[in-house]
């Protein structure tokens, strides 16, 4: 049993994710619904780049794993970038 059940009481949250592991046997991973606003000429871009993620990562992934992946990879670059700044910067 989920530790935030007890026999008489459950978070509803909870109670889901003991119901789905009950019904299919495996252990639902904790999660959110987030909102931001996008303006309309951002939404396309938005789009693009998550169905071209999906087709990169297989159509069987969620959204929210493309989502993930963009980012993880924008964070890779960046990360790279500032490296780059930190070694040029010692040069001189």
């Amino acid at each position: 049993m989920h530790p935030g059940c007890t026999r008489l009481r459950c978070s509803p949250r909870n109670f889901k994710r003991e119901v789905e592991r009950h019904l299919t046997g495996k252990e639902t991973e904790a999660w959110e619904i987030i909102y931001f606003k996008l303006y309309r000429s951002q939404l396309s871009v938005v789009e693009k780049a998550l169905e071209t993620a999906g087709l990169m990562l297989g159509t069987d992934k969620s959204r929210g794993y493309c989502l993930e992946m963009i980012c993880a990879h924008f964070l890779a670059g960046a990360n790279l970038e500032d490296n780059q700044t930190d070694i040029s910067s010692s040069n001189t």
